[in-house]
């Protein structure tokens, strides 16, 4: 594909909707001074394009879930079939397609201990196609890629007026009814209340209601959902990292502050600090690579896999157009 060339209102819009995807087409206009008409015009050609799009997604910490990162191994002819299949799971987001198509890595949100070892103990270990699996629990997050600084271009001020009040109150756990709604959010972030109803058979004002509710709480979250390379940044790559435990605290707050860090955790395992860098291309992620990254105190150990495909974020996978008869 394609990089889309972005002009300043598309810039804003991008990082205004990276703090609040929900925001009303009237807000975002104001704050970017410019009419609601154009607000909604730029969304929908970005959205068309496949630059970005918004998702709403269940918060797992705030839900009570337990997450894991995964890293697998495959046969040659089997990494975008178990990546796809990966991909079709509920509690599965993040899957990429990684070097040279033989291994992935995915996040899985667990809500209870039985399905985290279905699929953990179960189903992984039993798919022939499937060599190596290395499963590592987030213990602490430095970054996500809501807080992705390549995208930053507002003013505090700017930033100010759109970012939405911290979450109130314990954690609440989706019920089983809320399920057609946070799929319904899952396709598209941004879906009005009307289509809402009709997805979930409430009233708009229940629908309403509930999505106030869980984001108060925290459970429901909506993320910019947005391509780097189709920004220009086509060396987006997965880091594992060996840090000394007296400094890994101090390495992932160093890695979360770089421009080019749109995901960062310590996990648990051998690799206990693991991350998503996007660069320009590869002489960029060389230059990032030795020059940042190696002077990082307490950096023991460095692996790093190019991302190939990515085959579902935090909403609905992205499916690859049908191949011409």
């Amino acid at each position: 594909m394609e990089t889309v060339t972005l002009d300043d209102v598309d810039r804003g819009l991008l990082h205004a909707l990276q703090l609040d995807g929900r925001a009303s087409m009237r807000t975002l206009g104001q704050v970017l001074d410019v009419s609601e008409n154009t607000v909604a015009r730029r969304y929908q050609r970005l959205r068309t394009a496949g630059v970005a799009r918004v998702t709403g997604a269940v918060s797992g910490g705030e839900a009570g879930y337990t997450t894991w990162t995964l890293r697998l191994r495959t046969t040659p002819d089997a990494g975008a079939a178990v990546a796809d299949a990966l991909a079709d799971r509920p509690d599965v987001s993040w899957v990429h397609l990684l070097s040279g198509g033989t291994e992935l890595s995915c996040t899985v949100h667990a809500p209870d201990t039985a399905g985290r070892d279905d699929l953990l103990l179960h189903k992984l270990p039993r798919a022939n196609r499937v060599t190596a699996v290395s499963a590592h629990e987030l213990l602490h997050t430095f970054a996500l890629p809501d807080g992705w600084g390549g995208l930053h271009c507002l003013s505090p001020a700017q930033v100010d007026r759109l970012r939405p009040p911290d979450p109130t109150g314990p954690g609440l756990p989706p019920d089983p009814a809320d399920q057609p709604l946070l799929d319904a959010l899952a396709l598209d972030g941004r879906a009005s209340y009307t289509a809402l109803a009709k997805a979930t058979g409430w009233s708009d004002t229940a629908v309403r209601r509930r999505m106030d509710v869980l984001r108060r709480h925290g459970t429901l979250t909506y993320h910019l959902d947005v391509s780097p390379s189709r920004l220009g940044f086509r060396s987006e790559t997965r880091l594992w990292l060996t840090v000394s435990p007296a400094h890994l605290a101090e390495a992932g707050e160093t890695l979360a502050s770089h421009p080019e860090t749109s995901f960062a955790v310590a996990t648990t395992g051998t690799t206990n600090l693991t991350a998503m860098v996007n660069c320009r291309d590869g002489g960029d992620l060389y230059r990032y690579l030795t020059e940042r990254v190696a002077g990082i105190r307490g950096v023991q150990t460095l692996e790093s896999a190019p991302v190939i495909r990515t085959v579902k974020r935090a909403g609905t996978p992205i499916r690859r157009p049908a191949a011409r008869p």
